[in-house]
């Protein structure tokens, strides 16, 4: 047993991607997602800004 073979290996290297070209269909796509995630975010803090929801003021006790 050499010292040089034990421990992990390292992986080969993978192969660089290659950079395709966007058509028309995928830029839009792209663009209406980033819309939706605007839109969605907004949403969010409109949301965590109020109190609970239905809340009719002051609670009536169930005596008469």
């Amino acid at each position: 047993m050499s010292g040089r073979e034990g421990g992990k290996k390292k992986p080969l290297k993978a192969p660089k991607k290659q950079s395709k070209e966007m058509d028309e269909d995928d830029v839009a796509f792209k663009q209406r997602q980033k819309e939706e995630q605007k839109a969605l975010e907004a949403m969010k803090a409109k949301a965590s800004g109020k109190g609970p929801l239905g809340g009719s003021g002051m609670k009536k006790s169930g005596k008469k």
